[in-house]
């Protein structure tokens, strides 16, 4: 998979560092010659110049990328690269960083946004979701489709607890994906029975989440 990041400050260098280790490849694009550190990451591509620029962008072979993360911080700078990577250039997925709460409402398919990543909200949903039981916690948002994956953890005194998976009436719109029991990550199957404690994560519209959450009420 070929990944552009706009940006070469440390966020985007970190996430370079992780996309190369699992074989990707990165490009790495920014106007600072201070941040172009090709002895730091050897193996990534490197091209000084302003990703809001569509000459830039054409230089980068944008088109030939499957992914493109604005991960700058400047979230303006994030929303322009975001939608031109998506309106000029096609790129299938866009991920953007959101650096100030205020704006993520900004950071959607609009903007050619799929998922907007803003670092406050994940840190509050972590907080939240190592105290809440019962409780939904949204972790990350979808833009495209627009889904969220939230977090649930059944308390020892729902309903559902001893259900099996393939009996329980989820609402529309709403997918099990994962769930995390005793520190191991399952593949949820029908016949699974669900257990207190198990820390359910779903994609689900946003329109469903309150359905979802009433379904973990005792």
């Amino acid at each position: 998979m070929r990944v552009a990041i706009a940006g070469a400050g440390n966020v985007g260098r970190s996430i370079a560092v992780e996309l190369l280790q699992n074989g990707h490849e990165v490009l790495l694009i920014d106007r600072d010659p201070h941040r172009i550190a090709v002895d730091e990451l050897p193996r990534a591509e490197w091209l000084l110049a302003d990703a809001c620029e569509i000459v830039s962008l054409d230089e980068a072979g944008l088109q030939r990328c499957n992914v493109a993360i604005a991960a700058t911080g400047d979230d303006k700078v994030n929303l322009v690269v975001s939608l031109l990577a998506k309106t000029e250039y096609g790129v299938p997925r866009v991920v953007a960083r959101v650096n100030h709460p205020k704006n993520e409402w900004l950071f959607n398919d609009a903007w050619g946004v799929d998922v907007a990543v803003s670092t406050p909200r994940l840190m509050s949903a972590l907080v939240e979701e190592a105290v809440s039981v019962g409780d939904l916690v949204r972790l990350l948002r979808f833009s495209q489709g627009d889904a969220n994956l939230v977090e649930l953890t059944l308390p020892a005194d729902a309903p559902l607890a001893g259900s099996s998976i393939g009996a329980v009436q989820w609402p529309d719109d709403t997918a099990l994906v994962a769930v995390l029991r005793n520190g191991r990550v399952m593949v949820p199957s029908p016949e699974n029975l669900l257990q207190p404690g198990d820390e359910l994560l779903f994609v689900a519209a946003p329109d469903r989440e309150q359905q979802l959450e009433e379904l973990f009420s005792a």
